[in-house]
């Protein structure tokens, strides 16, 4: 492998990683009844049309055949890729769910 099929593999691996991300995101919000789009838009709202977060809402299950997926952890994902603004607004659903059910996080 050269350097510039290394090159596109690791931004080919990151692409999928930031697919992983927005599909853990919107599948979140979907398990706690949150609209990924409206709170995507209070983040971000200079940012056009998100084709990544359309195609990964159309990947999401219902509530009900999700599996779990801790507040902790999507943080923790948002985080990683730089996504503060959408951590900060997340993290204000969080504690809006935490005083609803303190015991489901």
């Amino acid at each position: 492998m050269n350097g510039n099929e290394k090159e596109q593999q690791i931004i080919n691996n990151y692409q999928n990683d930031e697919k992983m991300m927005i599909l853990i995101y919107a599948q979140w919000c979907i398990n706690h009844e949150l609209d990924p789009i409206s709170l995507y838009m209070e983040a971000y709202p200079y940012q056009e049309n998100n084709n990544a977060l359309a195609e990964a809402i159309e990947l999401t299950v219902t509530k009900e055949e999700s599996d779990e997926i801790s507040s902790d952890m999507l943080m923790n994902v948002l985080q990683l890729f730089g996504n503060n603004d959408l951590a900060f607004i997340v993290q204000r659903e969080i504690e809006k769910i935490e005083k609803q059910e303190p015991r489901n996080r």
